[in-house]
């Protein structure tokens, strides 16, 4: 049986895992971290650099440094949230040929699904490593209000980085997986789910191997990263205080605050207070060097992002209520995402629900782990795991006057189906406008346009005469199909909303070729690379041994052929490692190398 993993692509770091033997399993990268940064640059030679080597040179490559794209993923340009990351974010975002979002890095335009794709790309690299086969199939995870454009474009990066994405699945409802997996339980659960950019609130009833989902709410736009603007705009203001200078507008030194604030943030959840020493920060008017030196408190840092925590709590509340439950009817809270160790949130967790939660679920792991499980179900076809998620969010149409007629409601368990009947609203109407939209307005304006088309044909008739059955089917994949039909004359149409990112199937297309290109090349790369380094080697074996055949066999006519070959070889490697051959021609210049040592070790023998 082919192993099916499951990612975490989460907004700060992300994380891989599979069932082996029917044990989850996270997966260390190569550098025995089981998580990786969810950053990616492109180097000046043109070369993308992923995960902890991103994260690396971020200060001094700034601009062409992507972290946090999950927050821009699925969204439309001009939305406020696209505003606000356009004028925070170091790297170039630009607006895509659909209106969708996109980055400008060195001399070339990634999408940003193109963009995810790499590091599901590098996640998909070390499964391939511990497994000793390249997995094909994944579940990926995404927060549980993500709506259906930001699904699609994450499905999108999983097809451009060659993987066969078996289902999406919720974070929160994915980290409850892992905890109820093989365990005989009757508890209901809340799952707080605080990441590096989005947070989550799910409600569950996990019964002996269900998991149904009762409610889920959140925000995609609050996470971490908005924490670690809370510090950054701190030290911004005490730098302008102490030198009177805005450093807003210098990317290497905005970077640095960045880097800063983070591991600030980090070392609070453990201490007191941590030093903030940023020395040649930036040079005053007369290019004296300027440092940054402050001391954050956790007590200070608590205040500064009070409102941040409250907000989640009131999202809480909103879910406990649609759930139809209390705070007194969680038995479990479960704490996930990185953010959940910040010493502030687990004591305002613990006040509102008025227990401590749960220990033994891993923040950074469980999220990977429950998309795993999930991967092994459906894979195995195991029918002691049986997952029942909902919709976050309301589906409709359009009715005259504007109005957003819901026919599924948000949080209602899928797959489902729900129809409704319409009228025509004018004289002799001979078709009608099906406007399929996701949102919680009334006024479907406001909604975001998921789909449209047109049931033509209706017969001619006063208005109200005419009845429309408009149904709406969601897969348990998330898939809505919309359909109407003129009860009379049974004369229907139908179409399989599938949103899309921005990108159009030919551009996924030649994105799923350009990315296993340049996969052939990166490989083509290392190999020359090991082959280069094996003919320095060789080279140096015979450049050391060369004297001694001179001393040894230099007068005879053999020696001085053998001689001659070898300097000639030597010219040969030199040039080769000026210049950049393909493998094979390194290949056979190895092979050389290797057969003259053995000639000239056979003459030192005699």
């Amino acid at each position: 049986m082919d192993h099916v993993i499951g990612i975490d692509l989460g907004t700060t770091n992300s994380c891989v895992a599979v069932l082996v033997d029917g044990i989850p399993t996270v997966i260390a990268n190569r550098a025995g971290y089981k998580t990786t940064p969810s950053m990616v640059a492109i180097s000046e030679s043109g070369r993308r650099v992923v995960g902890q080597m991103a994260k690396r040179q971020a200060i001094t490559n700034a601009t062409h440094t992507v972290y946090a794209a999950k927050r821009l993923i699925g969204r439309k340009w001009g939305s406020p949230a696209i505003n606000h990351a356009v004028e925070t974010l170091p790297y170039r975002i630009v607006c895509g040929p659909n209106d969708d979002v996109r980055i400008s890095l060195r001399d070339k335009v990634y999408s940003i699904p193109e963009v995810s794709s790499m590091i599901l790309q590098e996640l998909r690299m070390t499964a391939t490593e511990f497994l000793g086969v390249e997995p094909t199939q994944a579940v990926i995870t995404v927060p549980a209000y993500f709506n259906d454009a930001q699904r699609q474009a994450t499905r999108d990066a999983g097809r451009i980085a060659g993987l066969d994405v078996l289902r999406i699945i919720n974070e929160p409802t994915a980290a409850a997986l892992a905890y109820g997996y093989n365990k005989e339980m009757d508890q209901k659960v809340a799952v707080y789910d605080l990441g590096g950019g989005t947070f989550d609130i799910s409600v569950l009833d996990i019964n002996n191997g269900v998991f149904d989902v009762l409610a889920t709410n959140g925000d995609t736009f609050l996470g971490g990263e908005d924490f670690d603007e809370r510090i950054i705009e701190w030290l911004l203001i005490e730098f302008a205080t102490e030198h009177e200078m805005d450093l807003r507008g210098n990317d290497m030194a905005m970077q640095r605050l960045k880097d800063a604030a983070e591991k600030a943030k980090v070392e609070l959840s453990s201490a007191d207070a941590t030093p903030i020493n940023l020395p040649f920060l930036a040079a005053g008017p007369q290019d004296q060097p300027l440092h940054l030196e402050r001391t954050l408190t956790r007590e200070h840092l608590d205040e500064l992002v009070t409102d941040l925590i409250q907000s989640t709590l009131r999202i809480c509340q909103r879910t406990l209520d649609e759930a139809g439950v209390s705070t007194r009817d969680v038995d479990e809270v479960l704490l996930v995402g990185g953010m959940t160790r910040m010493p502030a949130i687990q004591q305002a967790v613990t006040e509102y629900f008025g227990k401590p939660a749960r220990k033994g679920v891993n923040p950074d792991e469980a999220v990977a782990v429950g998309a795993a499980i999930q991967g092994f179900a459906l894979n195995s076809q195991r029918r002691d795991v049986l997952l029942l998620d909902v919709t976050p969010h309301s589906l409709g149409i359009m009715v005259h006057g504007g109005e957003f007629e819901v026919l599924i409601e948000r949080n209602s368990t899928v797959p489902t189906s729900q129809s409704h009947i319409f009228t025509t609203v004018r004289d002799n109407q001979t078709s009608v406008k099906i406007l399929v939209l996701q949102g919680e307005s009334r006024r479907a304006e406001e909604n975001e346009l998921l789909g449209e088309f047109v049931l033509s044909g209706l017969r001619q008739a006063p208005a109200g005469s005419v009845n429309v059955e408009v149904r709406f089917d969601i897969s348990a994949d998330g898939i809505l199909a919309v359909s109407a039909r003129d009860l009379e004359t049974g004369k229907e149409q139908r179409i399989t909303v599938n949103s899309t990112s921005g990108l159009s199937e030919d551009e996924i297309q030649r994105m799923i070729t350009e990315n296993e290109d340049y996969m052939v090349q990166v490989q083509q790369a290392d190999v020359a690379g090991e082959l280069l380094t094996e003919v320095r080697n060789r080279r140096n074996d015979l450049t050391e041994i060369l004297p001694r055949v001179r001393q040894s066999v230099g007068g005879t006519d053999l020696g001085k052929r053998v001689i001659e070959k070898a300097e000639n070889l030597l010219n040969d490697a030199d040039s080769a490692m000026r210049s950049s051959l393909p493998a094979h021609e390194l290949s056979a210049l190895l092979d050389r190398l290797r057969h003259t040592l053995d000639i000239v070790n056979g003459l030192l023998r005699r």
